[in-house]
């Protein structure tokens, strides 16, 4: 039998939604999440009175009310319409598997407009807080009695149950659209990408790190603040730098981020390295033209024709011009003052780290700060930073890295993600370095590649991000088990 959950206002789609729960098969109570203590439940529901949906206090009082083997939550007070026998189903799959959750694919209603709305399959990296598991799940309560966490969380509670599950037993996601919602977030996927380093959320943000680190250090996943140190005087190099600039096919932005390279100073010698992926839209004859006036410009055509942004950086680290450090600089930005370089590299001597990472400014073409401004990912420490790199889905810009250990890593050749990978990899090892004030600016405009993506390209991104911490936590665990 189930134990059903729905946040309840008295709306009218409120009472629906529990007519529909009644005539379920399998449901043996309905209890009611309501803000409002006087509030007279319905016949044959029960009342529960919380503060927030996302606390401990309410996922305890879930878990304590429910007498039976398995819970059903809807986790938003909102419409719902369930598809033909869709709990059924739901417990089905859950009662044969015996697996600690289960969650499916759902019809979204967006603007008026009706999208099918496929999730991903849960895996063990999965550990991104806002993983996107619909809105309706079911989960098995012989494997959490209570929270093994006992921090008080105010926003981390459902992310703390969903993790404690995770160590128990798997998650299935059903591939069917069992239920039809309306979409109440419809930002822009570039723009929702930035929730996370909204100092807005930074509350939520410190109790997910928390939940996080405790998941982390259950599964012997955890590194302690010890760092391999980094020689940098190991080797010679002709350059001490390299601004190392992908591009394909940005002819009306190449000029301006080569420019804010060539216009930096410094007191080393340095250069940009410019690794043209085959542009047919008069960016190569751009660069070229480029190549004329400046001779510290260099520009790659490779002969592969197969690389991604990762296979195109792979091109510049091994080249033989390329410098000691390796600074990273998106075709479509611009670096924020001439004294960018000299900050990076003068970070990696005061921090003796293996990769530094700076902070940048959100800006339109009109070099205007737009929202959410300044990313700085303060969510990055010393002592936690590359746990908690585990949770988050980026690691900030601009990046830097020492380049004989990118020579010997590698970057995964692909165009999404790669840095994120090699950040993870370099952390697990490797102090990271920060520069807290913005040295970089990231120019927004319709054209980026990830300003509006559909929800086919979003799992896509979501699902290789969580792959590769699924290696990375293996890699941590057996590196934990192998001793340091």
């Amino acid at each position: 039998m189930i134990s059903a959950y729905l946040p309840f206002s008295g709306a009218d789609y409120n009472l629906k939604l529990i007519d529909e729960l009644k005539k379920t098969n399998f449901i043996d109570k309905i209890f009611l999440l309501v803000q409002d203590e006087n509030y007279v439940a319905p016949s044959d529901c029960e009342k529960i009175v919380v503060e927030n949906l996302t606390s401990s206090k309410t996922i305890n009082k879930i878990l304590e009310s429910a007498n039976t083997k398995f819970v059903l939550l809807f986790t938003q007070d909102n419409h719902f319409e369930l598809g033909q026998f869709a709990i059924e189903r739901f417990y089905n799959v859950i009662s044969s598997t015996n697996v600690a959750m289960v969650y499916s694919n759902f019809i979204s209603i967006k603007e008026n407009n009706v999208e099918k709305h496929p999730v991903n399959d849960y895996q063990f990296g999965s550990l991104r807080d806002d993983f996107d598991f619909g809105y309706l799940i079911m989960f098995n309560k012989d494997y959490v009695e209570k929270l093994e966490d006992d921090e008080e969380y105010l926003y981390a509670g459902f992310y703390n149950l969903r993790l404690q599950l995770s160590r128990k037993s798997d998650f299935i996601r059903i591939p069917e659209f069992l239920y039809t919602t309306i979409e109440t977030d419809t930002r822009k996927s570039g723009v929702k990408q930035f929730d996370y380093v909204n100092p807005k959320n930074r509350d939520v943000q410190i109790e997910m790190e928390k939940a996080c680190t405790f998941h982390l250090k259950k599964i012997n996943a955890y590194l302690e603040p010890r760092f391999q140190f980094v020689e940098f005087s190991k080797e010679k190099f002709e350059y001490e730098a390299s601004v190392i600039i992908p591009v394909k096919n940005r002819v009306n932005t190449i000029a301006d981020a080569i420019n804010s390279v060539l216009l930096q100073k410094t007191d080393f010698k340095f250069n940009c390295i410019v690794v043209d992926n085959y542009s047919t839209d008069g960016t190569t004859e751009k660069i070229k033209e480029l190549t004329k006036k400046d001779d510290r410009l260099i520009h790659i055509i490779p002969e592969r024709k197969d690389l991604g942004i990762g296979g195109c950086w792979n091109e510049a680290v091994h080249n033989k011009n390329c410098g000691r450090f390796a600074i990273q600089l998106d075709s479509d930005d611009i670096y924020a003052n001439e004294n960018t370089i000299q900050t990076v590299v003068n970070t990696f001597y005061i921090e003796k780290c293996a990769m530094v990472i700076g902070t940048y400014r959100m800006t339109n073409f009109k070099l205007e700060e737009i929202p959410p401004g300044i990313i700085d990912h303060k969510e990055w420490t010393a002592d936690n930073g590359r746990n908690n790199a585990l949770r988050i889905n980026g690691l900030g810009a601009p990046r830097a890295f020492y380049t004989p250990i990118l020579r010997e890593i590698k970057i995964p050749n692909v165009s999404y993600g790669e840095d994120y990978a090699v950040g993870l990899m370099i952390s697990r090892n490797y102090q990271i370095g920060r520069i807290w004030e913005p040295i970089y600016l990231c120019r927004r405009w319709e054209g980026n590649s990830d300003a509006a993506l559909d929800i086919q390209k979003q799992n896509l991104y979501n699902e290789y991000k969580d792959r590769i911490r699924t290696i990375e936590l293996l890699a941590r665990i057996r590196k934990n088990q192998n001793g340091w």
